[in-house]
């Protein structure tokens, strides 16, 4: 990806854009080591997001959620039960740690997950998900069963 694939401004814009379902698709919570890319839009039609739900194949809390426009720009990225992140200036950051995009950088830059917005329960993947489509402005969810784990 470019470095600035697009502005901050316009980054900023497109994730606070209310965002919703495309369909009434139902879609499996992924299993280990599963994958979801899952087709949202803005509300007035004319932004394409996809909500991505990545799961690591051998620990159940383990996973990541991103919210990417125009395919590739990753607006957003929620990391959870995983290594400390490294920022290019050093600073280490503790899991869980939200990637936010920077322009000249990408999603290079992690923070602190802001208390406001999150649940204290980290631990609970299902509860972050929902935490991460609230921060990201998705105000019409997809429709995602969570199956047998997490509950």
């Amino acid at each position: 990806m470019p470095a600035n694939p697009i502005t901050q401004v316009e980054a900023d814009r497109l994730l606070g854009l209310p965002k919703g379902r495309v369909s009434t698709k139902v879609w499996p919570y992924p299993s280990l080591g599963g994958q979801l890319a899952i087709p949202l839009r803005s509300q007035d039609r004319r932004e394409k997001f996809l909500l991505d739900v990545g799961r690591k194949s051998i620990d159940l809390t383990k996973g990541t959620y991103q919210n990417r426009a125009r395919k590739i720009v990753v607006l957003a990225r929620l990391d959870f039960d995983a290594r400390p992140h490294r920022n290019p200036d050093g600073q280490s950051v503790m899991s869980p740690h939200l990637h936010l995009y920077r322009e000249g950088y990408g999603d290079k830059w992690a923070v602190e997950v802001p208390s406001a917005d999150f649940s204290t329960n980290a631990d609970d993947p299902w509860t972050m998900l929902k935490d991460f489509m609230s921060y990201c402005n998705v105000v019409e969810c997809p429709i995602i069963e969570p199956g047998l784990e997490p509950t």
